[in-house]
């Protein structure tokens, strides 16, 4: 239920303009099985193979993950309206809460997100997202806060100075992809799952693969792409899937 209070527009993460890098669009057949074969491998005789979380000295929401990935660096049911201690979420909780009759998860990403053409519901955009999000992470000491002179203005910018915590989070998302691949998005711990598909509506993959040679980029670019292209209706209806993962993969699919 976490992701129905994490729903985040493209607009509202997209920092910078990526740079698409020029590669192989495919891997051989019998490299790709290679590595398939060896990491399955590695992956059942690993004892720690379920994701452990984020690291214990600093825990982070799974916005504030993608907006940090991003710096260059059905109907939505609520189960639980008790709040969570993070104002972003316990705002969006506030407004799911106070609408009569359930909207569906297209709407809530609408509506959130001031992308909505009906001026009755615009009090339901959450203001200043990004900021807010940037604020927290310089509160965790992930960012800083500086000011940069543009001619006549100056601009507040959100420099990342913790690169630990973001190269964790990169590697932790490269080896779901490769090392830990499991080919079965079932069998995927489910953050981790959550954040491969907002980091995808959102545009910042390109960020987290970037560094890998070439040969690994392709094959983690393809397993994301296939795993962002299946089907959410099907997807969803699995005995073990987390519903709110697919539908809004599918809100954002259809945006």
């Amino acid at each position: 239920m976490l992701l129905s209070r994490l729903v985040i527009s493209k607009k509202q993460v997209r920092m910078t303009t990526l740079t698409h890098r020029a590669r192989r669009t495919e891997v051989s057949k019998n490299s790709e099985k290679k590595m398939e074969s060896e990491e399955d491998s590695n992956w059942e005789k690993s004892p720690d193979n379920e994701d452990s979380g984020d690291s214990k000295d600093i825990r982070l929401t799974l916005m504030e993950e993608v907006l940090l990935l991003g710096l260059k660096d059905k109907e939505v049911l609520l189960k639980s309206d008790s709040p969570t201690g993070d104002v972003l979420l316990d705002e969006t909780l506030k407004h799911i809460k106070a609408t009569e009759p359930t909207e569906t998860v297209q709407t809530w990403i609408e509506l959130l997100t001031g992308e909505t053409w009906n001026p009755f519901k615009l009090q339901y955009q959450l203001r200043n997202v990004r900021e807010r999000i940037a604020k927290n992470l310089v509160e965790k000491g992930i960012l800083t806060t500086e000011k940069q002179n543009f001619l006549l203005f100056d601009m507040t910018t959100h420099p990342v100075t913790n690169t630990t915590e973001k190269q964790r989070l990169v590697k932790k998302l490269q080896d779901s992809v490769l090392e830990r691949w499991v080919n079965d998005p079932q069998r995927m711990d489910k953050r981790t799952l959550a954040l491969l598909v907002l980091a995808h509506s959102s545009d910042v993959l390109e960020n987290v693969f970037s560094s890998l040679t070439d040969d690994k980029y392709d094959v983690a670019m393809n397993r994301a792409k296939d795993l962002v292209e299946l089907d959410p209706e099907v997807e969803g209806t699995k005995p073990s899937a987390t519903e709110m993962i697919w539908a809004v993969l599918a809100a954002f699919n259809k945006s």
